[in-house]
């Protein structure tokens, strides 16, 4: 008992380990002061890079995220330190700029459970098996 108890112990502590990681846009120090040199898409592109995300319909926005993702050992992923810029454009110019914070943003909770689709196919495994069979060709064939 006395050799496996320091054991359970030394894993315990490496399960709660804390670990963060930057996930989209890593924004700079000085976005705000970037921000205000920027008068068309060129200059937009130059100082941030291709926005992560373009409106598609409405009108022209470019998004750019960023956050960073918490890891504490067995407990739920945590996000912080988010932080979104929103970039409204008029052909090539730039008319419209805004940065939302981590207090700006909503919390969003993912709901459990799947979404429903409409005319959705459920198979079990025997049927997706069988589904399967013939559908792919011999590895080197080419086909």
């Amino acid at each position: 008992m006395k050799k496996i108890f320091p054991l359970i112990i030394s894993f315990a502590i490496c399960a709660c380990t804390f670990q963060t990681k930057q996930r989209g846009y890593v924004f700079p120090e000085d976005t705000e002061e970037r921000l205000m040199t920027v008068k068309n898409t060129a200059d937009l592109e130059e100082k941030f890079g291709s926005p992560l995300a373009r409106t598609v319909y409405g009108e022209s926005i470019w998004i750019y995220y960023g956050a960073d993702e918490n890891y504490h050992g067995p407990f739920p992923l945590t996000w912080d330190n988010r932080k979104v810029l929103l970039v409204r454009i008029d052909g090539n110019r730039v008319m419209d700029t805004k940065i939302l914070n981590d207090k700006d943003l909503p919390d969003v909770r993912i709901a459990s459970g799947a979404t429903p689709i409409p005319a959705e196919i459920q198979l079990n495994m025997l049927e997706e098996l069988v589904n399967n069979i013939g559908r792919f060709s011999p590895a080197g064939l080419g086909q």
